[in-house]
């Protein structure tokens, strides 16, 4: 029979293996307050409490001897990178890319240059098309559980929606990960033509801010703003 160690560490792996889902809130927030990210956490998964956590390193060195263990280890975690620059944050959140059939191409924000350009940077969508949303990141060093990525979207200073995307829970690896969306409509109608700024969060179970910015997104009649 496993010990104690071994069942804290079969809940730490299995969280690897959640599956992503994707849970929409619509809300109109009269008060028009821009949240942190901990607070817009609260609000989204309110009473969640994370499970404690194991170092990478830690869960290397359980059960060593143990070889069943070891291979099943090896098939949560994957190839682990060799070496990770230690100034390198945990995540690393890389670009974000709305994605439609319909339009002329993908539309892709660069994450890892200076966000606050991004204010100034506006993104077209045309209403009433189906579209997926791409987030790629990396995790350089430990195991983080319960990604999740938020979007809250003002116009005129009051907030119209919210989006709360459950990316999930992912090991370290040399390569990117690529979280894309369920299909989504763009609302359309006059009343919903015009600017919108989306204020974006990317956290996780204990709340670390990974990531927050800015953008600007314009719903128009046709691709051309």
């Amino acid at each position: 029979m496993l010990g104690l160690d071994a069942c804290e560490l079969g809940a730490q792996l299995l969280e690897l293996l959640r599956l992503a889902l994707c849970a929409r809130v619509l809300l109109t927030d009269k008060e028009g307050g821009r949240r942190p990210p901990d607070e817009a956490l609260d609000e989204a998964v309110p009473g969640y409490q994370a499970p404690g956590r194991k170092s990478l390193l830690e869960i290397q060195q359980l059960d060593g001897d143990d070889e069943s263990l070891a291979k099943y280890k090896q098939v949560l975690l994957g190839s682990l990178p060799l070496a990770v620059d230690p100034s390198l944050p945990n995540v690393q959140v890389t670009r974000l890319t709305l994605m439609s059939e319909q339009a002329p191409g993908p539309m892709t924000m660069d994450l890892t240059g200076e966000l606050a350009e991004l204010k100034n940077q506006v993104f077209v969508l045309k209403e009433g098309v189906d579209y997926k949303v791409k987030i790629t990141f990396k995790v350089n060093k430990e195991i983080v559980s319960g990604l999740k990525c938020l979007h809250h979207t003002y116009r005129r200073g009051l907030r119209v929606d919210k989006t709360v995307y459950m990316v999930g829970s992912y090991g370290p690896s040399a390569q990117e990960y690529e979280f894309v969306t369920p299909v989504e409509e763009a609302p359309r109608g006059a009343l919903v033509r015009g600017a919108y700024v989306v204020t974006s969060f990317f956290t996780d179970d204990d709340r670390a801010d990974h990531l927050s910015w800015e953008w600007g997104l314009h719903i128009c009649q046709d691709w051309k703003s």
